[in-house]
């Protein structure tokens, strides 16, 4: 049963964090050189070796040897700034092809009431059609990744999705003048 004497004074830390905080104090000078080499950027640097310490430390105990934490931060580093690169080349490439697209004339102005209509009609929608459609649509995933977020078969998926569908071309067909 814990009391007033047993809760750390201001600016104290429990035993395990102080713990954490003397791994952390050790560890993040050579991790962040680390980083920083990999990057030559001091911020991203900061950032790599925060998310690697959390990824790290949360997986602490599960540890063999103690004594490869080190290691396995510097790894966790290197993971982790490969994913950043990994994701740079995907948003370069995403912007080249958008780049590529042919630039349409004049493009005319969007019918806002139209597109708020259309906004409304989805929110109506039982859940489970309105999740179906932005999952398949919005997130564009794949009829088997949709059943899979949702938790049912691809079948009830493309059964969600065409009434969803059919609700919403009554709704926005009914309103046209």
């Amino acid at each position: 049963m814990g009391s007033v004497v047993d809760a750390p004074a201001v600016g104290e830390t429990r035993p395990a964090h102080r713990g954490l905080d003397l791994l952390y104090e050790r560890h993040a000078p050579a991790a962040f050189r680390t980083a920083y080499f990999l990057t030559g950027d001091r911020d991203l640097a900061e950032d790599l070796v925060q998310d690697a310490f959390v990824r790290v430390t949360g997986r602490f105990q599960h540890l063999r040897r103690q004594e490869a934490f080190d290691a396995y931060l510097r790894r966790t580093i290197v993971n982790l700034f490969s994913s950043h690169l990994r994701r740079l080349r995907l948003e370069r490439a995403e912007l080249t092809r958008e780049r590529a697209q042919p630039i349409t004339s004049a493009r005319e102005d969007p019918d806002v009431a139209l597109r708020d209509d259309l906004w409304n009609a989805v929110l109506a929608l039982p859940r489970r059609q309105r999740a179906a459609l932005v999952l398949r649509f919005y997130e564009d995933l794949s009829e088997r990744e949709t059943a899979e977020v949702l938790r049912c078969s691809v079948g009830a998926v493309n059964s969600l999705v065409v009434r969803a569908m059919a609700a919403l071309r009554e709704r926005i067909g009914s309103e046209e003048p």
